[in-house]
């Protein structure tokens, strides 16, 4: 009689589980094994997504149903692809500096575009908004209320950015430190780390806490 389908998949999570649970009795040769299959699994499940959703679709396809100009830039990143993949080699590795090169300047000037266009400005108008009280009264909120948030959430934008500011000058002792008015917002800008952090903290513990619980909750299940 063959096993149903759902009894199979069940057990198998049933023992990744264990596997991974054995971590507790230390780094064993158990939990090595399902770390080498989830790094396995998720290295085939990326490079399967990247040939049927990247470069079968927009690189090989239409390098062969496209005009000869199109053709002719296309062939650019698969040089570049292909010069890449000669890092595998140590007599070859130098041909995929220039690709390797591409890749960190791109990503450089994207990382640094998105911070500044979706982090850096969004924040400064975020910190803005509230004191704009004329807007607030019209979209009904109250005006005190709201200027107060905005007071608090300028404050620890200012602090913490003077936090992580290290500019100090020599005093008359001799000792280096900085101005009084940037150790008081640093110090605020303190308070305001150490409640991020704490919230950051107590989000990742709950949500380890609740993934602990599924998986309890799907071994009692299986054996039920």
């Amino acid at each position: 009689m063959a096993l149903p389908t759902d009894f199979i998949s069940a057990l198998i999570g049933l023992l990744l589980t264990l596997l991974v649970f054995s971590y507790l009795l230390g780094d064993s040769p158990l939990f090595k094994i399902a770390v080498y299959i989830f790094v396995g699994v998720s290295a085939g499940y990326i490079a399967a997504v990247a040939w049927h959703q990247a470069l079968m679709p927009s690189l090989f396809v239409p390098l062969f149903s496209a005009t000869d100009p199109q053709r002719f830039l296309l062939l650019i990143p698969l040089v570049l692809g292909v010069l890449l993949l000669m890092k595998i080699s140590p007599l070859l590795s130098r041909l995929g500096s220039v690709p390797m090169g591409f890749l960190v300047g791109v990503g450089a000037g994207v990382a640094i575009g998105g911070a500044v266009l979706g982090t850096l400005f969004p924040q400064i108008g975020a910190a803005i908004a509230p004191f704009d009280l004329a807007a607030g009264i019209q979209a009904g909120y109250n005006p005190f209320e709201r200027l107060a948030t905005g007071a608090i959430a300028l404050a620890g934008t200012i602090g913490t950015l003077v936090y992580f500011h290290f500019g100090a000058r020599a005093g008359a002792d001799g000792k280096v430190r900085r101005g009084w008015l940037a150790e008081v917002l640093a110090w605020v800008g303190r308070i305001f780390i150490a409640v991020t952090l704490g919230v950051l903290f107590a989000g990742v513990y709950v949500a380890a806490l609740t993934a602990l619980i599924e998986r309890l909750d799907f071994i009692l299940s299986f054996f039920r």
